[in-house]
């Protein structure tokens, strides 16, 4: 009889003279831990995301606006505030300057603006002079300007006492240049006139503060809240807070960070886990001999469940924390490639605590304990006398608790589904996350007995291979949770896969269908900074020309769904620099209801995917946000079907340009004759609606890469669990194989059944994971572009070839080895 001791010193044992069998669980729960280290270390940066201040380090405090718009999301209980980004600046009015300035321990308050303005076409950022003392600049030359004067960069042809033409926000203006200084690339305007110039008058971007002798930071913090009061959306920050005032891109930085590490990092962690799981059932599950021995000479249930515990708190502790280290280098990878990108701002550093690797590790340990105590009430329930007979047999495929489960899991992914395929947008993208992951629960959960219809019906034209397929398929249908154990991870690896990227190729095949039937200009005239602010008249004027409009680039927020889970979505627009009767000249946004010849101030034209989500059609006013936040309401005079292409908003230039950072038009769309190309050239690049395309295919091929990178972390985990779980399988099947070749089966047979079984796995698997991926992309993608999604052959047949070839390898080697050493035993 076992002591109460026997479990540990059973379990310790186990690891010390077989760790053969625990290598698969070991690599699988260190996986496992890679995956959430590294989208934990990615979250914690998102959720701790700063830059040193540059342009107000010298200022303690800076008062600025909210940069968020807030939306109650939900009812009850579940009620919480859901924050959005805003697309461009959120503002404060200038009157909170004089608020500002009167707090007790303030020696200064600076209302600063900075915006983009041109001289000849080169691009420069203006301020107020008031500001020069937050970042040291002197004069060279001259004195500080007053109304109607600019100080310019040294280094400019102007000298002091000349005049100089710049175009401002609010159009081309005359200044007698007052003096010079050593920055480049900058002009200073009076304090006002700055202000003025800036295209939102009487709004400024921040409100930096200077400290009174002997005031501390904290404590003039303190005082400047105090003297704000209750002036809504208006933020204090100190410290390195004051960096993300200065730079945007901060906040968009940290919601790309949170969205990776949190939304895909759960996702991939529910992956992980899963398939960790299914390995250490699986490695508990191949040793039911060994505890049916345990349990006919003794052992309690209580004492094998212990047994396995301790197994598992030997092994995933270690896996988990040497997990953490590949988590680190995948998490240091991906982040840099953003920040080569772009995407990230290079002040802003990878945070690497100790906090979500011990997350990392504990996840492996709970899902070891879990799975193993799971995989081990079967045998240690088993009577003692029918122990070792009962292992002896497979198991039926049906359970009592995993089949209702798996059929309700399976109820669950069509009927989301369904709420897919009936809503658009963001909606329909929301539940197709659902189709996914309730169908793979299903295949989880009803593994064996899918394998078992699987091996039934491939298992027919198996038969016709002669003896290596019929033994294939006699134990593929035999050993059903054998194979399903083998089947999962593949399935895992190809409907993630799948679903990823293909939902990209539909998406850009659709965009680029829709942008190319929409350009119906002969010339486009673009420029990266901003084309001047009499572009879009001076093309018009243009010989030749019998159209032209101006597009301003933008987004805006937009209310989506409905009830609790209504929110604020980031949405495309574009600015319209004249009027909609011209537009519809050089776009063709296939307007399916209304007209847009009604577009001028006040009013909106939206896409179709757009009015589907809103709920909303032609009459309707959409309630939205514009660039810095604030509340607008135009009304709807047209519906259209190429937004994908454009825009899913499209508005007046004149109702977005006031409310974001750079009004200039980004192009221009002409309609025009081939002579007009050369006068067109003053104003820009001039390209041709092929060129013009092809340039927005490259922002495209950006926007991609995300996916990508995402279907490559889910897929290639899946892949590398598919392959350890194969060589698990074909390992634990060793005295199998020998006694094939003791009642006469030849090598070449052995290896032919090998290699059927493979393909019969990588076959089914691949065909789940299609059916998988073919069920959730047709309702997003309807829902998303209404369109059936593009699955580009080779593509396609290149994800077959790769599962079935990884599958064929994964089995085929370990049998080889398998087999020389059960030749070479005497």
């Amino acid at each position: 009889m076992f002591t109460p001791h026997a479990p540990n010193g059973l379990a310790r044992a186990a690891v010390r003279f077989k760790p053969s069998s625990f290598v698969g669980t070991f690599v699988a729960l260190l996986l496992a831990a890679a995956i959430v280290s590294a989208c934990g270390v990615l979250l914690e940066t998102g959720l701790r995301a700063s830059v040193p201040a540059d342009r107000y380090a010298k200022a303690p405090v800076v008062v600025a606006a909210d940069q968020r718009v807030h939306m109650t999301v939900g009812s009850g209980e579940g009620e919480y505030d859901a924050a959005t980004p805003v697309p461009d600046t959120a503002r404060l009015p200038e009157s909170v300057v004089r608020k500002v300035a009167s707090a007790p321990g303030a020696a200064a308050a600076i209302g600063d603006v900075s915006y983009p303005v041109h001289q000849d076409g080169t691009p420069l950022t203006a301020h107020g002079w008031g500001s020069a003392a937050l970042t040291g600049t002197r004069l060279l030359t001259g004195e500080a300007p007053r109304a109607g004067e600019v100080v310019v960069p040294a280094g400019a042809k102007d000298r002091t006492g000349e005049s100089i033409t710049l175009d401002t926000p609010v159009g081309a203006r005359e200044f007698r240049i007052a003096g010079t200084t050593a920055a480049d690339g900058t002009v200073w305007f009076t304090d006002r006139q700055a202000v003025q110039l800036s295209g939102h008058p009487g709004r400024v971007d921040a409100i930096a503060v200077l400290a009174a002798r002997g005031t501390t930071t904290d404590v003039l913090a303190d005082q400047v809240r105090e003297a704000v009061g209750h002036t809504a959306h208006t933020q204090v920050h100190t410290g390195d807070d004051r960096g993300g005032v200065e730079d945007a891109a901060v906040v968009d930085a940290e919601e790309l960070l949170i969205g990776l590490g949190g939304s895909f990092g759960g996702v991939a962690a529910m992956v992980a886990v899963f398939t960790a799981a299914g390995t250490v059932a699986l490695s508990v599950g191949q040793r039911s001999r060994e505890f049916a021995l345990l349990r006919a000479i003794g052992a309690t249930p209580r004492q094998l469940r212990r047994s396995i515990a301790t197994e598992s708190l030997l092994i995933a502790p270690l896996a988990g924390a040497l997990g953490c280290l590949p988590g680190i280098v995948l998490a240091r990878w991906w982040f840099g490639q953003l920040q080569d990108k772009g995407a990230i701002p290079g002040p802003i550093d990878l945070h690497v605590s100790w906090l979500p690797l011990t997350i990392a590790t504990a996840t492996t340990m709970l899902t070891a304990l879990g799975a193993g105590y799971f995989a081990a009430r079967k045998p240690s329930k088993i009577k003692p006398g029918l122990a070792l007979a009962q292992s002896a047999v497979e198991r039926p495929p049906f359970g009592w608790i995993r089949t209702p489960l798996g059929i309700t899991a399976l109820i669950g992914g069509g009927a989301f589904a369904g709420v897919a395929a009936s809503t658009s947008g963001e909606d329909a993208a929301n539940a197709a996350l659902g189709v996914v992951m309730f169908f793979m629960l299903a295949v989880g959960l009803l593994g064996p007995l899918i394998a078992r219809i699987c091996a039934a019906v491939i298992g027919l034209p198996l038969r016709a291979a002669g003896a290596p397929g019929s033994l294939a398929a006699a134990n593929s249908r035999t050993n059903s949770r054998r194979l399903a154990s083998a089947i999962t991870p593949i399935v895992l690896a190809m409907a993630f896969s799948s679903t990823l990227v293909f939902m990209q190729t539909s998406q850009e095949r659709v965009t680029a269908h829709q942008q190319r039937d929409a350009i119906t200009a002969d010339h486009i005239v673009s420029a990266p900074a901003g084309l001047g602010s009499d572009a879009t008249a001076r093309a018009a004027a243009t010989p030749g020309v019998s159209a032209a409009v101006g597009l301003l680039r933008g987004s805006v927020l937009v209310p989506t769904g409905s009830g609790g889970d209504r929110r604020l979505q980031n949405t495309s627009a574009q600015g319209v620099v004249g009027s909609g009767g011209d537009l519809a000249k050089v776009q063709d946004l296939d307007v399916r209801t209304g007209s847009l010849t009604g577009l001028r101030p006040g009013t909106v034209a939206i896409d179709t995917t757009l009015a589907g989500s809103t709920k909303l059609g032609t009459g309707d006013r959409l309630a939205l946000r514009l660039p810095d936040g604030t509340k607008a309401s135009p009304k709807i005079v047209a519906v259209y079907g190429r937004g994908l292409g454009t825009s899913l908003v499209t508005l007046p230039a004149d109702d977005l340009k006031t409310h974001v950072t750079s009004p200039y038009a980004s192009d221009v769309l002409v309609r025009a004759t081939p002579a007009a190309a050369q006068e067109l050239t003053a104003l820009g690049t001039v390209t041709d609606r092929s060129g013009y395309a092809a340039a927005q295919d490259q922002n495209r091929e950006l926007n991609a890469w995300a996916n990508t990178v995402m279907a490559a972390v889910l897929g290639g985990f899946a892949a590398i669990a598919a392959v350890n779980t194969l060589v698990m399988t074909v390992l634990d099947r060793r005295r199998e194989l020998t006694m094939l070749r003791l009642v006469g089966s030849t090598h070449r047979q052995v290896m032919g059944m090998i290699r059927w079984e493979a393909l019969l796995v990588t076959v089914a698997g691949a065909g789940l994971g299609t059916a998988i991926a073919l069920a959730t992309l047709f309702p997003m993608m309807k829902g998303l572009t209404g369109e059936s999604p593009y699955i580009p052959p080779v593509l396609y047949g290149t994800f077959v070839a790769a599962t079935v070839g990884v599958g064929l390898a994964a089995t085929v080697l370990p049998a080889r080895a398998a087999l020389r050493s059960a030749a070479a035993r005497p």
